[in-house]
């Protein structure tokens, strides 16, 4: 009888971890796209029950307005994949190596209707872009932020980035009196 050598055992051992680290990794990102369809239905929802008035209300000097929160929102979902080179459609202005892009983006004057159709434009590249991502990259390191981190670690951040401005225009919606969609 003849023994396996420890190369033969790690060769088996590789060839059968690989493809369960690349199913891993679609998985995670097919749950993270799920998760940033549920914070788009939310976000555009309210941005939806908000009245026209309500986006140039802002809760003081210096903090975004409604509307400024929202293109924020449609901004980074350019952005967060452009540093990650990405490129994001030619209208929107975004630079993935310079944030100050992401600012002008926001301080756009643009009617209500212009805004939702901004934010639905922008969850749609940032769908694809992840959707599209090569798995065999999620663990890569880069830099941004002038730190190193992982694109596993950039998309987790485009997720929980959603999530943070979903409170804050959920607290926005209320103090103008506007019952979320989904709460009613």
């Amino acid at each position: 009888m003849r023994v396996p050598t420890l190369g033969f055992v790690l060769a088996l051992c590789v060839s059968v971890a690989a493809p369960a680290a690349a199913q891993s990794t679609d998985a995670l990102m097919g749950e993270l796209v799920r998760d940033v369809e549920a914070a788009q239905k939310k976000i555009v929802g309210l941005a939806n029950a908000l009245p026209a008035e309500a986006y140039a209300w802002r809760p003081g000097d210096g903090v975004r307005s409604s509307q400024e929160t929202l293109l924020h929102v449609a901004a980074d979902n350019y952005f967060i994949p452009a540093v990650m080179g990405v490129t994001p459609p030619a209208g929107s202005t975004i630079d993935g190596k310079d944030y100050k892009t992401t600012i002008a983006f926001e301080k756009r004057s643009l009617s209500r209707e212009e805004v939702i159709a901004e934010l639905e434009k922008s969850f749609a590249f940032l769908k694809q872009a992840m959707s599209e991502f090569p798995a065999a990259k999620m663990d890569a390191e880069f830099e941004a932020f002038g730190r190193k981190m992982t694109h596993r670690h950039m998309w987790l951040l485009a997720a929980t980035h959603l999530h943070e401005h979903l409170g804050q225009l959920i607290a926005y919606a209320r103090v103008n009196k506007v019952t979320p969609p989904w709460s009613k």
